[in-house]
């Protein structure tokens, strides 16, 4: 056997929906992304768990939560797996950053390895505090399956990092909607990412939400 982490986008939210810039803020899940999390776990429950590692925020925490409870597994909160901190971007539209912030803006989106929002978090730094999550779960687990519920940047700048992938880069090489699921292996020969961004346990009406 292997350790496999598989890797859970929380549900959609209203900030998912709008395209808003939404780190820090903690909003819940919509009626929609508590109906993915729902589904998820009716689909994913089947699996032996060995762990389930999540984000602090509500709407990770919710998502997490119908499996945990239908596995009767707890789950792990780890600040590490927290959304990009966005800084004075938080709760803005990207009109308005660009408007407000031109240049931060457009140098973020050249090279954000190396450039934050205004007050906000470098993907090298993301990089950083998520892969100490990762090396605790290769740590503890060198078998089996764990979960670990986290968003979208951060999501897609793990599989960056494990990848080889260069980490300013994440944006265009990587998708991840709405509680869709990636599952990297780890074997001798280092990780290999087997999926990437499936939702295909969801409803086709859920899967065609606009914005997610």
């Amino acid at each position: 056997m292997s350790l496999k982490i598989y890797f859970l986008r929380h549900g959609e939210t209203t900030y998912s929906q709008t395209g808003g810039f939404c780190g820090d803020l903690d909003p819940e899940l919509t009626d929609a992304g508590s109906q993915m999390a729902a589904q998820f776990a009716a689909t994913y429950s089947k699996l032996p768990w060995d762990a389930v590692y999540v984000s602090p925020m509500k709407r990770t925490i919710a998502t997490a939560k119908p499996l945990c409870d239908t596995a009767g597994i707890e789950m792990q909160i780890r600040d590490g797996l927290r959304e990009i901190k966005y800084g004075k971007w938080e709760g803005e539209t990207v009109e308005s950053v660009r408007e407000k912030y031109p240049e931060e803006y457009v140098n973020w989106l050249a090279e954000p390895a190396w450039n934050a929002p205004n007050g906000g978090e470098t993907s090298v730094e993301i990089a950083s505090r998520s892969s100490l999550v990762i090396a605790e779960i290769q740590e503890k687990y060198k078998n089996g399956n764990v979960l670990v519920v986290s968003h979208k940047a951060t999501i897609r700048i793990i599989l960056c990092s494990l990848l080889g992938i260069d980490l300013g880069r994440y944006r265009d090489r990587i998708a991840a909607l709405a509680a869709s699921v990636s599952i990297v292996k780890f074997d001798l020969r280092g990780p290999l990412l087997e999926v990437l961004g499936d939702r295909s346990y969801m409803d086709e009406s859920l899967r065609n939400l606009p914005g997610t």
